[in-house]
Protein backbone atom coordinates (compact mmCIF):
# COMPACT_ATOMS: atom_id res chain seq x y z
CA UNK A 1 0.00 0.00 0.00
CA UNK A 2 1.66 3.05 -1.27
CA UNK A 3 -0.26 5.48 1.29
CA UNK A 4 1.44 3.95 4.23
CA UNK A 5 4.15 5.57 6.03
CA UNK A 6 5.68 2.87 7.64
CA UNK A 7 8.30 5.04 8.92
CA UNK A 8 5.78 7.17 11.28
CA UNK A 9 3.82 3.90 11.94
CA UNK A 10 6.80 1.91 13.56
CA UNK A 11 7.81 5.30 15.61
CA UNK A 12 4.13 5.59 16.66
CA UNK A 13 4.97 2.24 17.80
CA UNK A 14 7.91 2.92 19.64
CA UNK A 15 6.30 5.65 21.30
CA UNK A 16 3.59 4.37 22.89
CA UNK A 17 5.27 1.29 23.85
CA UNK A 18 6.58 3.68 26.62
CA UNK A 19 3.19 3.43 27.96
CA UNK A 20 3.04 -0.30 28.45
CA UNK A 21 2.38 -1.41 31.76
CA UNK A 22 4.95 -4.51 31.82
CA UNK A 23 6.68 -4.90 35.82
CA UNK A 24 6.89 -8.54 35.25
CA UNK A 25 8.50 -9.36 31.65
CA UNK A 26 9.94 -5.56 31.16
CA UNK A 27 9.00 -6.02 27.77
CA UNK A 28 7.66 -2.63 26.30
CA UNK A 29 5.40 -3.65 23.66
CA UNK A 30 3.28 -0.96 21.37
CA UNK A 31 1.77 -0.77 18.03
CA UNK A 32 0.03 1.32 15.82
CA UNK A 33 -2.38 0.75 13.04
CA UNK A 34 -3.84 2.78 10.35
CA UNK A 35 -7.80 2.19 9.58
CA UNK A 36 -9.69 2.48 6.48
CA UNK A 37 -10.59 6.14 7.47
CA UNK A 38 -7.09 7.42 7.71
CA UNK A 39 -7.35 6.86 11.77
CA UNK A 40 -4.42 6.13 13.64
CA UNK A 41 -5.28 3.69 16.59
CA UNK A 42 -2.30 2.62 19.01
CA UNK A 43 -2.26 -0.56 21.83
CA UNK A 44 0.42 -1.06 24.47
CA UNK A 45 0.67 -4.27 26.39
CA UNK A 46 -0.79 -4.26 29.76
CA UNK A 47 0.70 -7.10 32.12
CA UNK A 48 -1.06 -8.61 34.91
CA UNK A 49 0.41 -10.25 38.44
CA UNK A 50 -1.72 -13.10 36.88
CA UNK A 51 0.04 -13.75 34.14
CA UNK A 52 -2.50 -15.42 31.71
CA UNK A 53 -4.77 -12.11 32.55
CA UNK A 54 -2.23 -9.35 30.53
CA UNK A 55 -3.05 -8.12 27.32
CA UNK A 56 -1.20 -7.42 24.36
CA UNK A 57 -0.86 -4.40 22.73
CA UNK A 58 -2.74 -5.79 19.85
CA UNK A 59 -5.28 -6.14 22.23
CA UNK A 60 -5.85 -2.86 23.55
CA UNK A 61 -5.53 -1.25 19.99
CA UNK A 62 -8.23 -3.26 18.75
CA UNK A 63 -10.47 -1.66 22.05
CA UNK A 64 -9.23 2.02 20.68
CA UNK A 65 -10.58 1.10 17.27
CA UNK A 66 -13.90 0.09 18.54
CA UNK A 67 -14.11 2.81 20.40
CA UNK A 68 -13.02 5.74 18.28
CA UNK A 69 -15.42 4.61 15.56
CA UNK A 70 -15.26 1.37 14.38
CA UNK A 71 -13.76 0.95 10.75
CA UNK A 72 -11.35 -1.31 9.77
CA UNK A 73 -7.16 -1.59 10.49
CA UNK A 74 -5.26 -1.39 6.65
CA UNK A 75 -1.62 -1.71 8.41
CA UNK A 76 -0.22 -2.23 11.60
CA UNK A 77 3.09 -2.31 12.89
CA UNK A 78 4.46 -3.85 16.20
CA UNK A 79 7.64 -2.94 18.05
CA UNK A 80 9.28 -3.31 21.35
CA UNK A 81 9.89 -0.05 23.25
CA UNK A 82 13.78 -0.43 22.12
CA UNK A 83 12.23 -0.21 18.60
CA UNK A 84 12.88 -3.91 17.82
CA UNK A 85 10.21 -5.43 15.47
CA UNK A 86 8.01 -7.93 17.44
CA UNK A 87 5.64 -10.01 15.16
CA UNK A 88 2.00 -10.24 16.78
CA UNK A 89 0.81 -14.03 18.68
CA UNK A 90 -1.36 -16.23 17.51
CA UNK A 91 -4.25 -14.60 19.34
CA UNK A 92 -3.65 -10.76 17.94
CA UNK A 93 -3.22 -12.18 14.84
CA UNK A 94 -6.47 -13.93 15.04
CA UNK A 95 -7.43 -10.00 16.36
CA UNK A 96 -6.10 -8.73 13.27
CA UNK A 97 -7.49 -10.83 11.12
CA UNK A 98 -11.10 -10.15 12.21
CA UNK A 99 -10.77 -5.97 12.35
CA UNK A 100 -8.64 -6.35 9.07
CA UNK A 101 -9.34 -9.02 7.49
CA UNK A 102 -7.06 -10.76 4.95
CA UNK A 103 -5.45 -7.71 2.62
CA UNK A 104 -4.51 -5.77 6.32
CA UNK A 105 -0.73 -5.33 6.16
CA UNK A 106 1.32 -5.97 8.45
CA UNK A 107 5.00 -5.42 8.54
CA UNK A 108 7.03 -8.89 9.83
CA UNK A 109 10.45 -9.49 9.72
CA UNK A 110 10.12 -10.93 6.06
CA UNK A 111 8.40 -7.46 4.85
CA UNK A 112 5.24 -6.04 4.28
CA UNK A 113 2.68 -9.06 4.44
CA UNK A 114 -0.88 -9.45 3.87
CA UNK A 115 -2.57 -11.22 7.32
CA UNK A 116 -3.29 -14.29 4.83
CA UNK A 117 0.51 -14.50 4.34
CA UNK A 118 0.53 -14.13 8.35
CA UNK A 119 -2.37 -16.61 8.94
CA UNK A 120 -3.12 -18.70 6.31
CA UNK A 121 -6.33 -20.31 6.39
CA UNK A 122 -7.62 -18.00 9.59
CA UNK A 123 -10.85 -18.69 11.01
CA UNK A 124 -13.08 -15.84 10.21
CA UNK A 125 -16.82 -14.39 9.94
CA UNK A 126 -17.15 -16.22 6.82
CA UNK A 127 -16.70 -19.67 8.77
CA UNK A 128 -19.59 -18.72 11.11
CA UNK A 129 -23.24 -20.18 10.05
CA UNK A 130 -25.43 -17.13 8.75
Amino acid sequence: MSTVDWDALRAEAVRVAQSAYAPYSKLLVGVAGLTDDGRLVQGCNVENASYGLGLCAECTMVGQLRLSGGGRLVAVACRSGDGDLLMPCGRCRQLLYEHGGPECLVDTPSGILPMSSVLPDAFGPEDLPA
